[in-house]
């Protein structure tokens, strides 16, 4: 239940690009065609799906305060904290490098579409983001961090393949002239963004009931055990 719980979390209450507005640059250039934006959000899903458990590795037996204690007793002090943005990113620039080589292999049309944006996943920052905030929010085992990495990279490419259809759609439509091209596409993204803030108690909101029903159970059962005490007191004081 705690891996479905993070992976659908990850997907719509901290979507990347609605609830933090992390890689945004890429998610306004790319998503004119609804074809491209697969292609760059399949990309993020698997540079995501790599680079978030290889950080956790990284940030468990190398980066964090004492993590180095598997090498010898003489190393446990030593804090590499501070290495945490150099190692993360050349991580996630070597799983780019990946990618970039296989799509340009095997899909020619689709390297050529998404241009300087293919290499330039290595700089966006729903990328690191991901790793940051794994590492923010000590995420305790190697298959949480993937599933979070995996559920992030899905929510990205729901919000650009989301936005790419729409404004395919949006070419036919009657759109004031002030508004055309990018003005009516941060609106649209702003009441999506409302639009998946409705996930917000999707799965908290069944949790607070349950424990005012448990603290009222236990209330009512301290109020019978008092009556009982002052009843039998009362029978005492009669005889």
């Amino acid at each position: 239940m705690e891996y479905l719980e993070l992976f659908f979390k990850s997907i719509f209450i901290d979507n990347m690009v609605f609830s933090v507005f992390l890689g945004m640059c890429s998610y306004l250039a790319v998503s004119k065609k609804v074809a491209t934006a697969v292609g760059l959000g399949a990309a993020v899903i698997f540079v995501l799906a790599i680079t978030v458990p290889l950080n956790w590795l990284l940030d468990q037996y190398i980066l964090q305060p004492g993590a180095l204690r598997w090498m010898g007793a003489e190393y446990a002090e030593y804090d590499l904290s501070f290495l945490s943005f150099i190692l993360f990113i050349a991580t996630i620039a070597t799983m780019v490098q990946l990618v970039e080589i296989v799509v340009e292999k095997f899909s020619p049309s689709l390297y050529n579409s998404l241009g300087i944006f293919l290499p330039l996943i290595a700089v966006n920052c729903a990328i690191l983001g991901g790793s940051l905030f794994m590492q923010s929010r000590e995420i305790p085992s190697l298959g949480l961090a993937t599933v979070y990495g995996i559920g992030s990279g899905i929510g990205w490419f729901l919000a650009i393949l989301a936005i790419a259809a729409i404004r395919e759609k949006i070419r036919y439509s009657n759109v004031p002239a002030p508004l055309r091209g990018l003005g009516i596409t941060f609106i649209i993204t702003g009441l999506m963004a409302i639009g998946f803030l409705s996930f917000g108690g999707m799965l908290t909101g069944d949790n607070e009931p349950e424990e005012e029903e448990k603290t009222v159970k236990i209330e009512s059962k301290k109020e019978k055990e008092t009556d009982k005490e002052e009843l039998a007191n009362n029978i005492k004081g009669i005889k």
